[in-house]
């Protein structure tokens, strides 16, 4: 009997304690599932349905209880849904990289299971969508609602697993890596990383642009017939260029890179028998310029232009070109400048450069039209 006594005091406890707990805590356990997936464009959804084992909690107090706008809402016919799925969109943030992002809100009905003849309705889903912001490396989830543990989802595009968790309520989640995504980067960094493309592709790497604008440089002993043949060159190749990423014009590599090598002799070997710059040259700097720029389109073909800043990028590239040009002539300028005016500048300057450059380029179109470079 006195056995039976102590089980009894050692049991009560325990059942006092059961009894204190919220009951609404157990059925609140996966009240809701949340299912997020992240599209290579660069736009995110984020799907919040209330799990059909479980009966919609009732609409929390207080400040959780913040009416959202949520578009089909009259999809939740149901006032009691409706209310739930209002507090709902008010509570839940989806953030990328600790900041939250504006969703757009709205309500969705999933089809029914046509195999099914025992399904019942389908619930209403809760829709978070929008725009991935330009550069973010994490995504993360949290909702505002006394609701208990639920479970999270998420996939990147591609991945045929999804990343699976049970998170808190009020707590954000573990940050989700992105990857293999799209995602558009903002005007600024387009712009800057286009005129660094621009620029770079001149200095250090276009060799064969770079020794076309000293053969430009170097028959020229005043600056304006320079800036009359560096204008007409970067008008031709700006035109061509945007003619190729638009797809209205299309010249074979196999074709503009052996040209782009002959007009390099072209200019170096006049440079040897040319007294003085004439205005036609200006003309043949121009249709020289138009093969450069279906050179720089084959760089730009295989970077991509983004579709939403195409005109920046493209415009920015085009001015990281100029400025690479301008940079040579600079520096021309600081290696001979000083001797443009001698007499001598012609023979010990001008024609042994050219023909070094003349070489060099004929060198170019013959191993290009074989294949060969």
């Amino acid at each position: 009997m006195r056995r039976v006594v102590r089980a009894v005091h050692t049991v009560l406890p325990l059942i006092s304690l059961f009894a204190g707990m919220p009951q609404a805590r157990a059925h609140e356990l996966g009240a809701i599932r949340v299912q997020g997936s992240f599209e290579r464009t660069g736009t995110y959804r984020v799907e919040i349905s209330a799990d059909a084992t479980h009966p919609v909690p009732a609409t929390p107090a207080g400040e959780h209880a913040r009416v959202a706008e949520v578009r089909g809402i009259e999809m939740a016919k149901d006032p009691g849904v409706a209310a739930w799925l209002r507090a709902v969109a008010g509570a839940a943030v989806v953030s990328f990289d600790g900041r939250p992002a504006g969703s757009d809100i709205s309500v969705t009905l999933p089809p029914a299971d046509p195999n099914d003849p025992f399904a019942t309705a389908p619930r209403p889903v809760l829709l978070l969508a929008g725009k991935i912001p330009p550069g973010a490396r994490q995504a993360s989830f949290r909702v505002d609602l006394p609701i208990g543990s639920f479970p999270v989802s998420f996939r990147n595009p591609g991945e045929a697993e999804a990343v699976y968790r049970w998170q808190e309520p009020g707590v954000e989640s573990a940050p989700f890596k992105l990857s293999g995504l799209e995602v558009p980067s903002s005007r600024s960094e387009v712009i800057r990383r286009y005129l660094a493309l621009g620029f770079t592709h001149i200095l250090p790497k276009g060799l064969d642009h770079i020794l076309f604008v000293l053969g430009l440089f170097l028959l020229s002993l005043r600056f304006r017939p320079l800036l009359a043949q560096i204008t007409a060159f970067t008008l031709a190749h700006t035109l061509s260029l945007a003619l190729a990423m638009l797809g209205l014009v299309h010249l074979s590599p196999r074709i503009v890179e052996p040209l782009i090598a002959v007009s390099i002799v072209y200019v170096a070997v006049e440079n040897v028998f040319a007294r003085e710059l004439n205005k036609s040259r200006v003309a043949l700097v121009f249709a020289f310029g138009l093969l450069h720029g279906l050179g720089f389109a084959g760089v730009l073909g295989e970077l991509g232009l983004p579709r939403s800043e195409f005109v920046p990028a493209l415009l920015s590239f085009n001015v990281g070109v100029e400025l690479g040009q301008l940079s040579v002539i600079a520096l021309a300028f600081l290696a001979v400048g000083a001797f443009r005016g001698r007499s001598w500048y012609k023979v010990r300057v001008a024609i042994p450069a050219s023909l070094a450059i003349a070489t060099v380029g004929l060198y170019w179109a013959v191993t290009r039209a074989l294949g060969l470079g």
